[in-house]
């Protein structure tokens, strides 16, 4: 081709091109220039990080070593809580539920429904025994199904003594006033604690595949993540702690409703607690004296 010569169409032999000094010097002195770029922009990064309380050298070392910052357990998918907790604490509900008078029950004789609740009981720890992290309409209609009963009968007890104390047209001992109470009062605690755990966030199997991120509750842990270790997430025990100080102190105590259905449950519970602690209390007060 014209204009090209034979020097230009083939490199000197080694195919390496020739450069000067020149040039040399050049290249050399921009990567000295790249160098203080580099080292100035990680010196103003360190002073950055120093000044808001983060240790550059332990972030460079997460950096390197992969270990990025995780979820908290509660806002990602996990193995799914463990049964034993809420069948335990739904067994002695039912239980509860034979200490009170047949007068007093919904049907009679009083083991009839709490025998019947039992056999659901046990059809739900069959279908699900270890871990609850299987997705099911059924056994979520079940849960709930279980749960409408034991509240049914426990709010029906509730009545029956209120209109009996408040007539006067049943006749107590003292110690069997208490121990009825305070059945009740238990059974409330329990079941409250169930619908709380079964509605937060979707219910224990959409918590345990972090489907909802926003929580129906606001436990500590939640606000102060670095008090807990980073596998916390709320469980059965949870709730039912919740359930208990709300009926104890008739308002929330650490534990924050979020939601509007979460502030109206909180609230009827509390009702019914306040209900059932005055009558029973104060009539066998009166008995006493």
């Amino acid at each position: 081709m014209p204009g090209i010569s034979d020097d230009d169409a083939y490199p000197p032999e080694g195919g390496v091109s020739q450069t000067s000094p020149a040039d040399n010097t050049h290249v050399l002195n921009g990567i000295r220039s790249l160098h203080d770029r580099m080292d100035e922009l990680q010196r103003v990064v360190a002073q950055r990080l120093e000044s808001a309380g983060m240790p550059a050298t332990s972030l460079l070392h997460a950096h390197v070593e992969g270990a990025h910052p995780q979820l908290p357990a509660w806002r990602r998918r996990t193995e799914g809580e463990a049964r034993w907790q809420v069948a335990l604490c739904t067994a002695v509900a039912i239980a509860l539920q034979v200490a009170v008078p047949d007068r007093l029950s919904l049907l009679s004789p009083s083991w009839a429904l709490p025998a019947l609740q039992g056999v659901m009981l046990l059809c739900l720890i069959i279908a699900n025994p270890r871990r609850i992290n299987r997705q099911s309409r059924w056994l979520r209609a079940f849960g709930l199904t279980l749960a409408v009963l034991i509240s049914f009968a426990n709010v029906w007890s509730l009545e029956r003594l209120a209109v009996g104390l408040v007539n006067g047209n049943q006749h107590w001992h003292a110690g069997s006033l208490l121990i009825t109470g305070g059945s009740i009062w238990l059974t409330n605690v329990i079941v409250f604690g169930l619908w709380y755990w079964e509605f937060d966030r979707g219910g224990p199997v959409a918590r345990a595949l972090g489907a909802n991120p926003y929580p129906d509750f606001q436990f500590p842990q939640m606000v102060s993540p670095e008090m807990a270790p980073p596998h916390w997430e709320p469980q059965f025990a949870d709730y039912l702690y919740l359930a208990f100080t709300n009926a104890a102190a008739f308002s929330p105590t650490d534990v924050m409703p979020l939601s509007r259905w979460a502030k109206l449950a909180m609230t009827l519970q509390s009702a019914i607690s306040i209900v059932t602690v005055a009558l029973v209390v104060a009539r066998a007060v009166n008995i006493l004296q």
